[in-house]
């Protein structure tokens, strides 16, 4: 049983690994290794769940008792969890955030003094150490209720602090639409906004513990859009639930996924001379569009697996100074972890700079594209004899040179992902539809 996935612990709030006896182990386990002599310093965040006072709470608790200082943020976006480690000096950091799933989940990440994720070494540890602490029988294992150590507001205003200085000029002539998710991004994301001089339009600012992604932000970026178009703003940016991903609005209210950002940064960063010759990192689900494009201006692009440690990972490989994924984790140097506010941020000084509008710097080709999600109760073969493999050989057949299929199982959802591209949009759809078909009749 596999407990990490791609971006830390997640699953049902409440239930192993993430009941109140694991997460509390969790800050135990941490401790130890932290601070086997006492006395190092933890920073603490989460976003707006209802679940998310208790297990910071059962976190603290469990640092304490491996002898380690929580410093508690509040809510905070999880990227500003990394900076602060950094920034104070912090032995790590913790954000409790499921990102962009539904209320009910909730998760853990885990940062290192260097405000990157920890190590997959570390991670396979903690997870050898719940495994054997997993309750045989319910009831069994409960911890006391643990209260979340009170909130240090000066934390926030550190990270805000930390923004300020990492883009230029000044976006005082920009009108800007915010959709914050009603999640971590809620309050400092507005803020950050105004202190750089923007004129912000806020949505979906009032979480209740249960709103956080729902019908808004990232994923639901259609309203962000709409609104961009009417208050006719300079752009429209949506947040996810932890603020570390960040989708686009142009103007004129068409969206923008990480494929055009990385595309607007790029050229950007090489007119002025500051992309590195390793060019720029994307994934697998990146838009061949993106590759092609790239290539025609003379910048590589190198694809990694699913998940900002790979991209991390790879861009340290090849001396790239800019990687994402699609869907709008942004990677630059300027931030430890990705930052859909800093994200923000960048874009609005480019577009300030140039004078113009936000759809005339967003000129990305798109090769046509197909993307399905499947939910799914058990992971099938993929490839092989399978039925889902035959019909995936079908489906490469059929596009031979002309295209790609790409299918993966969710590193953070019981999701199957279904990707294809194509040269002609009503062939990549009915590929892509037969794909889902053969699916759900797999699993079923």
């Amino acid at each position: 049983m596999k407990l990490f996935g791609t971006d830390g612990l997640r699953g049902a709030a409440g239930v192993f690994p993430l009941d109140a006896a694991s997460v509390r182990l969790v800050g135990r386990e941490l401790g130890a290794r932290l601070a086997p002599g006492g006395d190092a310093r933890v920073v603490l965040g989460g976003d707006t769940r209802e679940s998310t006072p208790e297990m910071i709470g059962q976190l603290a608790a469990g640092l304490a008792e491996s002898g380690c200082r929580a410093d508690h943020a509040g809510v905070i976006p999880t990227p500003a969890v990394a900076e602060l480690v950094v920034a104070l000096g912090a032995g790590a950091g913790v954000s409790v955030s499921a990102s962009h799933n539904p209320y009910e989940d909730n998760g853990i990440k885990i940062f290192g003094p260097d405000g990157r994720k920890w190590p997959d070494s570390e991670e396979k540890k903690l997870e050898a150490a719940l495994l054997a602490s997993r309750p045989s029988s319910r009831g069994e294992g409960e911890a006391p209720a643990a209260p979340p150590p009170a909130t240090d507001p000066e934390l926030a205003e550190r990270y805000l602090d930390l923004l300020e200085p990492r883009f230029t000029p000044s976006i005082a002539s920009l009108a800007i639409v915010l959709d914050a998710g009603n999640g971590a991004g809620y309050r400092v994301g507005p803020e950050a906004l105004r202190r750089a001089g923007a004129e912000v339009h806020v949505l979906n600012a009032e979480p209740d513990g249960r709103n956080i992604n729902r019908g808004c932000g990232a994923l639901h970026p259609g309203d962000m859009a709409q609104a961009t178009r009417t208050r006719r703003a300079a752009f429209g940016v949506a947040l996810d639930g932890d603020a570390d991903r960040s989708i686009f609005s142009d103007e004129g209210g068409r969206i923008l996924d990480g494929d055009d950002i990385l595309w607007v940064l790029a050229r950007d960063w090489r007119r002025r001379g500051l992309l590195p010759e390793g060019g720029v990192v994307g994934t697998v689900m990146s838009n061949y569009g993106l590759e092609a494009a790239l290539a025609c201006e003379g910048i590589p692009f190198h694809r990694a697996a699913v998940g900002d440690r790979n991209v991390a990972r790879l861009m340290e490989q090849t001396g790239a100074g800019l990687g994402g994924e699609t869907s709008g984790h942004i990677l630059q140097p300027y931030s430890p972890s990705g930052d859909g506010i800093l994200t923000a941020l960048l874009i609005a000084s480019v577009v300030a700079e140039s004078g113009g509008a936000i759809s005339r710097l967003a000129t990305l080709e798109k090769t046509p594209q197909a993307l399905r999600n499947v939910r799914t109760q058990r992971r099938v073969p993929i490839d092989g004899d399978s039925t889902l493999g035959a019909a995936v050989s079908r489906a490469e057949a059929r596009l031979a040179t002309r295209g790609r299929v790409f299918l993966r199982y969710s590193g953070t959802e019981p999701l199957l992902r279904i990707l294809v591209e194509g040269p002609e949009e009503p062939e990549v759809t009915a590929i892509a539809d037969d794909l889902e078909r053969a699916a759900r009749d797999a699993m079923a």
